[in-house]
């Protein structure tokens, strides 16, 4: 079992940054491929980008690419979302993902690859 814990949520003007925090616990985080995703209201849950275990390959939905940044530090367990350059349309639940892949490189883009998930934290992006 893994757990994820996001923070780092929050209201911020459009044009403004955040940065988001997946802090894991439980399991051996440096197996796992991270991803992190939003669900925006009465709209599906997308992909916003994906690290692969070792941190050396990512991977970003098209709206935010340029524009978000994932990183993890396997010593604290932690994955994080740099977000800048904010919109409106940023604005969503932004939820992390894990699944251990054991020692495949790859980044994970679809929601049904993860097997564990976080309660989510909301960011607002204020026009």
């Amino acid at each position: 079992q893994v757990q994820l814990v996001e923070s780092g949520g929050g209201l911020v003007q459009a044009g403004g940054s955040l940065r988001l925090s997946c802090a894991a616990s439980g399991r051996t985080f440096g197996s796992y491929a991270m991803g992190w995703f939003r669900q925006a209201p009465g709209k599906e849950r997308e992909f916003v980008g994906g690290i692969n275990w070792y941190g050396d390959n990512t991977y970003y939905a098209d709206s935010v690419k340029g524009r978000f940044t994932i990183s993890r530090d396997n010593a604290k367990n932690t994955v994080y979302l740099q977000m800048s350059s904010l919109k409106p349309e940023d604005t969503a639940v932004y939820y992390c993902a894990a699944q251990d892949v054991g020692q495949a490189m790859g980044v994970l883009e679809r929601a049904r690859e993860y097997e564990y998930w976080g309660q989510g934290t909301q960011v607002t992006v204020s026009s």
